[in-house]
Protein backbone atom coordinates (compact mmCIF):
# COMPACT_ATOMS: atom_id res chain seq x y z
CA UNK A 1 0.00 0.00 0.00
CA UNK A 2 1.23 3.42 -1.15
CA UNK A 3 2.76 5.24 2.15
CA UNK A 4 0.57 8.80 2.11
CA UNK A 5 2.23 12.52 2.92
CA UNK A 6 1.75 13.96 5.58
CA UNK A 7 -0.07 16.63 4.25
CA UNK A 8 -2.38 14.15 2.76
CA UNK A 9 -3.36 12.43 6.05
CA UNK A 10 -3.55 15.28 6.97
CA UNK A 11 -7.11 16.02 4.54
CA UNK A 12 -8.18 12.70 5.07
CA UNK A 13 -8.62 13.34 9.01
CA UNK A 14 -9.92 16.76 7.90
CA UNK A 15 -12.47 14.75 5.44
CA UNK A 16 -13.62 12.74 8.40
CA UNK A 17 -14.09 15.29 10.97
CA UNK A 18 -16.20 17.50 7.91
CA UNK A 19 -18.51 14.34 7.06
CA UNK A 20 -19.55 13.87 10.36
CA UNK A 21 -20.01 17.67 10.65
CA UNK A 22 -22.55 16.73 8.18
CA UNK A 23 -24.48 13.85 9.32
CA UNK A 24 -24.87 15.79 11.93
CA UNK A 25 -25.75 19.21 10.75
CA UNK A 26 -29.13 20.72 10.46
CA UNK A 27 -29.82 19.24 7.24
CA UNK A 28 -27.81 15.87 8.14
CA UNK A 29 -29.20 12.17 8.40
CA UNK A 30 -32.10 12.07 10.82
CA UNK A 31 -30.36 8.66 12.15
CA UNK A 32 -26.94 10.40 12.98
CA UNK A 33 -28.17 13.23 14.70
CA UNK A 34 -30.59 11.38 17.37
CA UNK A 35 -27.20 9.67 18.71
CA UNK A 36 -26.09 9.79 21.44
CA UNK A 37 -22.68 8.72 23.13
CA UNK A 38 -24.27 5.73 25.17
CA UNK A 39 -26.12 4.85 22.06
CA UNK A 40 -22.73 4.99 19.93
CA UNK A 41 -20.97 3.22 22.29
CA UNK A 42 -22.79 -0.09 21.43
CA UNK A 43 -21.98 0.64 18.41
CA UNK A 44 -18.37 0.79 18.81
CA UNK A 45 -18.37 -2.20 20.61
CA UNK A 46 -20.01 -4.21 18.09
CA UNK A 47 -17.21 -2.77 15.72
CA UNK A 48 -14.68 -3.29 17.76
CA UNK A 49 -15.75 -7.22 17.83
CA UNK A 50 -15.93 -7.19 14.16
CA UNK A 51 -12.65 -5.84 13.41
CA UNK A 52 -10.86 -8.61 15.70
CA UNK A 53 -12.60 -11.03 13.48
CA UNK A 54 -11.11 -9.31 10.34
CA UNK A 55 -7.60 -9.29 12.48
CA UNK A 56 -8.09 -13.11 12.75
CA UNK A 57 -9.15 -13.67 9.34
CA UNK A 58 -5.84 -11.62 8.12
CA UNK A 59 -7.53 -10.58 4.98
CA UNK A 60 -6.09 -7.18 4.97
CA UNK A 61 -9.10 -5.65 2.92
CA UNK A 62 -11.02 -6.43 5.33
CA UNK A 63 -8.86 -5.51 8.57
CA UNK A 64 -8.77 -1.50 6.61
CA UNK A 65 -12.27 -1.75 6.15
CA UNK A 66 -13.15 -2.58 9.68
CA UNK A 67 -10.33 0.00 11.21
CA UNK A 68 -11.86 2.89 9.77
CA UNK A 69 -15.32 1.95 10.64
CA UNK A 70 -13.79 1.89 14.17
CA UNK A 71 -12.28 5.18 13.46
CA UNK A 72 -15.40 6.48 12.30
CA UNK A 73 -17.15 5.70 15.75
CA UNK A 74 -14.44 7.11 17.58
CA UNK A 75 -14.67 10.35 15.48
CA UNK A 76 -18.78 10.51 16.02
CA UNK A 77 -18.14 10.23 19.83
CA UNK A 78 -15.28 12.73 19.90
CA UNK A 79 -17.89 15.01 17.85
CA UNK A 80 -20.74 14.37 20.11
CA UNK A 81 -18.58 15.95 23.29
CA UNK A 82 -17.29 18.62 21.24
CA UNK A 83 -21.06 19.90 20.63
CA UNK A 84 -21.23 19.90 24.34
CA UNK A 85 -18.22 21.65 24.53
CA UNK A 86 -16.67 19.12 27.34
CA UNK A 87 -13.82 18.45 24.45
CA UNK A 88 -12.72 17.95 20.69
CA UNK A 89 -10.87 15.38 18.89
CA UNK A 90 -7.53 17.36 18.64
CA UNK A 91 -7.89 17.05 23.04
CA UNK A 92 -7.69 13.19 22.53
CA UNK A 93 -4.69 13.36 20.36
CA UNK A 94 -3.35 15.57 22.78
CA UNK A 95 -3.35 13.46 26.09
CA UNK A 96 -3.10 9.84 24.22
CA UNK A 97 0.52 11.41 22.58
CA UNK A 98 1.28 12.96 26.28
CA UNK A 99 0.03 9.69 28.13
CA UNK A 100 2.29 7.26 25.58
CA UNK A 101 5.65 9.54 26.41
CA UNK A 102 4.92 9.55 29.60
CA UNK A 103 4.04 5.84 29.91
CA UNK A 104 7.91 4.76 27.72
CA UNK A 105 9.96 6.49 29.80
CA UNK A 106 12.69 4.00 28.21
CA UNK A 107 11.84 5.68 24.59
CA UNK A 108 11.38 9.60 25.77
CA UNK A 109 13.07 9.75 28.39
CA UNK A 110 16.52 8.93 30.57
CA UNK A 111 15.35 5.58 31.61
CA UNK A 112 16.95 2.16 30.12
CA UNK A 113 14.67 -1.18 30.32
CA UNK A 114 14.82 -4.10 28.33
CA UNK A 115 13.19 -6.68 29.79
CA UNK A 116 9.49 -7.01 29.01
CA UNK A 117 8.46 -7.92 32.60
CA UNK A 118 10.37 -5.14 33.92
CA UNK A 119 8.48 -2.61 31.20
CA UNK A 120 5.20 -3.75 31.96
CA UNK A 121 5.74 -2.89 36.35
CA UNK A 122 6.75 0.50 35.14
CA UNK A 123 4.28 1.13 33.05
CA UNK A 124 1.98 -0.06 35.81
CA UNK A 125 3.65 2.48 38.76
CA UNK A 126 3.12 5.30 35.98
CA UNK A 127 -0.26 4.58 36.03
CA UNK A 128 -1.15 4.41 39.39
CA UNK A 129 0.93 7.66 39.70
CA UNK A 130 -1.56 9.02 36.91
CA UNK A 131 -4.86 8.03 38.36
CA UNK A 132 -3.84 9.05 42.07
CA UNK A 133 -4.06 5.32 42.96
CA UNK A 134 -3.11 5.21 46.73
CA UNK A 135 -2.93 2.06 49.11
CA UNK A 136 -6.34 3.13 49.78
CA UNK A 137 -7.46 2.50 46.15
CA UNK A 138 -8.94 -0.62 45.65
CA UNK A 139 -6.76 -2.86 43.53
CA UNK A 140 -9.53 -4.10 41.61
CA UNK A 141 -11.38 -0.85 40.57
CA UNK A 142 -9.01 -0.16 37.80
CA UNK A 143 -11.08 -3.31 35.68
CA UNK A 144 -14.14 -2.27 34.03
CA UNK A 145 -17.15 -4.05 35.07
CA UNK A 146 -18.48 -4.36 31.43
CA UNK A 147 -15.82 -5.94 29.78
CA UNK A 148 -17.41 -9.93 29.21
CA UNK A 149 -16.48 -12.32 31.81
CA UNK A 150 -13.84 -14.30 30.26
CA UNK A 151 -11.26 -11.22 30.11
CA UNK A 152 -12.60 -9.86 33.16
CA UNK A 153 -11.40 -12.65 34.91
CA UNK A 154 -8.22 -12.71 33.29
CA UNK A 155 -7.42 -8.94 34.38
CA UNK A 156 -8.61 -9.36 37.91
CA UNK A 157 -6.49 -12.76 38.02
CA UNK A 158 -3.60 -10.31 36.55
CA UNK A 159 -4.86 -7.27 38.98
CA UNK A 160 -4.47 -9.56 42.13
CA UNK A 161 -1.72 -11.35 41.30
CA UNK A 162 0.51 -8.18 41.19
CA UNK A 163 0.16 -7.86 44.60
CA UNK A 164 1.89 -11.11 45.35
CA UNK A 165 -1.65 -13.17 46.02
CA UNK A 166 -1.20 -16.01 43.94
CA UNK A 167 0.20 -19.36 42.88
CA UNK A 168 3.65 -19.98 43.08
CA UNK A 169 3.66 -22.41 39.76
CA UNK A 170 0.97 -23.88 36.85
CA UNK A 171 1.51 -26.64 38.68
CA UNK A 172 -0.60 -25.40 41.85
CA UNK A 173 -2.74 -23.88 39.90
CA UNK A 174 -3.80 -27.68 38.14
CA UNK A 175 -4.12 -28.84 41.63
CA UNK A 176 -6.02 -26.09 42.38
CA UNK A 177 -8.33 -26.54 38.67
CA UNK A 178 -8.90 -30.55 39.99
CA UNK A 179 -10.09 -29.70 43.44
CA UNK A 180 -13.07 -27.13 41.63
CA UNK A 181 -14.01 -30.17 39.53
CA UNK A 182 -14.26 -31.95 42.42
CA UNK A 183 -16.53 -29.88 44.09
CA UNK A 184 -18.79 -29.11 41.19
CA UNK A 185 -19.40 -33.20 41.11
CA UNK A 186 -20.10 -33.23 44.46
CA UNK A 187 -22.63 -29.98 44.09
CA UNK A 188 -24.41 -32.29 40.40
CA UNK A 189 -24.73 -35.27 43.19
CA UNK A 190 -26.90 -33.69 45.62
CA UNK A 191 -30.45 -32.62 45.50
CA UNK A 192 -31.82 -30.42 42.34
CA UNK A 193 -33.88 -27.88 44.46
CA UNK A 194 -33.15 -24.29 43.31
CA UNK A 195 -30.87 -23.58 46.09
CA UNK A 196 -28.59 -26.20 45.09
CA UNK A 197 -28.70 -25.77 41.84
CA UNK A 198 -27.67 -21.63 42.25
CA UNK A 199 -24.70 -24.07 44.38
CA UNK A 200 -23.62 -26.11 41.10
CA UNK A 201 -23.41 -22.69 38.89
CA UNK A 202 -21.45 -21.35 41.31
CA UNK A 203 -18.71 -24.18 41.44
CA UNK A 204 -18.97 -24.39 37.67
CA UNK A 205 -18.13 -20.73 37.71
CA UNK A 206 -14.90 -21.09 40.01
CA UNK A 207 -13.30 -24.05 37.43
CA UNK A 208 -13.97 -21.38 34.52
CA UNK A 209 -11.91 -18.75 36.85
CA UNK A 210 -9.61 -21.27 38.06
CA UNK A 211 -9.01 -22.31 34.56
CA UNK A 212 -8.22 -18.61 33.06
CA UNK A 213 -5.43 -18.87 36.01
CA UNK A 214 -3.92 -21.91 34.55
CA UNK A 215 -3.91 -20.52 31.02
CA UNK A 216 -2.63 -17.13 32.58
CA UNK A 217 0.23 -19.16 34.07
CA UNK A 218 0.64 -21.02 30.72
CA UNK A 219 1.04 -17.02 28.64
CA UNK A 220 -2.19 -18.23 26.85
CA UNK A 221 -5.02 -15.62 26.87
CA UNK A 222 -8.03 -17.50 27.68
CA UNK A 223 -10.11 -15.57 25.35
CA UNK A 224 -8.22 -16.00 22.57
CA UNK A 225 -7.80 -19.86 22.98
CA UNK A 226 -11.25 -20.28 23.21
CA UNK A 227 -12.24 -18.78 20.06
CA UNK A 228 -9.70 -20.96 18.66
CA UNK A 229 -11.55 -24.05 20.00
CA UNK A 230 -14.56 -22.48 18.76
CA UNK A 231 -13.49 -22.00 15.77
CA UNK A 232 -11.75 -25.56 15.33
CA UNK A 233 -15.34 -27.00 16.41
CA UNK A 234 -17.72 -24.96 14.11
CA UNK A 235 -15.44 -26.13 10.66
CA UNK A 236 -16.04 -29.74 12.13
CA UNK A 237 -19.20 -29.23 12.64
CA UNK A 238 -19.94 -27.56 9.28
CA UNK A 239 -17.63 -30.45 7.50
CA UNK A 240 -19.94 -33.32 9.23
CA UNK A 241 -23.30 -31.64 8.41
CA UNK A 242 -21.99 -31.76 4.58
CA UNK A 243 -20.99 -35.03 4.76
CA UNK A 244 -24.15 -35.84 6.03
CA UNK A 245 -25.84 -33.77 3.29
CA UNK A 246 -24.08 -35.91 0.36
CA UNK A 247 -25.53 -39.10 1.85
CA UNK A 248 -29.28 -37.44 1.36
CA UNK A 249 -29.62 -37.04 5.18
CA UNK A 250 -29.98 -34.18 7.54
CA UNK A 251 -27.67 -33.97 10.23
CA UNK A 252 -30.28 -33.61 13.10
CA UNK A 253 -31.38 -37.33 11.96
CA UNK A 254 -28.30 -38.92 12.41
CA UNK A 255 -27.91 -41.78 15.60
CA UNK A 256 -25.08 -41.22 17.88
CA UNK A 257 -22.74 -43.83 16.70
CA UNK A 258 -23.34 -42.05 13.24
CA UNK A 259 -22.14 -38.56 14.57
CA UNK A 260 -18.71 -40.17 16.46
CA UNK A 261 -17.61 -41.94 13.08
CA UNK A 262 -18.61 -38.46 10.54
CA UNK A 263 -16.45 -36.95 13.91
CA UNK A 264 -13.52 -38.88 13.45
CA UNK A 265 -13.60 -38.93 9.89
CA UNK A 266 -13.18 -35.36 9.98
CA UNK A 267 -10.91 -35.33 12.09
CA UNK A 268 -8.85 -37.85 10.19
CA UNK A 269 -8.93 -35.59 7.17
CA UNK A 270 -7.27 -32.80 8.90
CA UNK A 271 -4.59 -34.78 9.90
Amino acid sequence: MEKQRPDRKEQNFKNLIELIETLRSANGCPWDKKQTSKTMAVCLLEEVYELVDAIESQNSDEICEELGDVLFHIFFIARLFEEKEAFGIDDVFKKITEKMIRRHPHVFGQESATDSSVLRNRWYEIKKNEKNITKTTAILDSVPGKLPALIRAYRISERAARTGFDWDNISEVMQKAEEEWHEFQCALNENTDENTKANVAVEFGDILFTLVNVARFAAIHPETALKESIKKFETRFRAMEMMATQTGRGIDSLSRDEFDTLWESVKRSEE
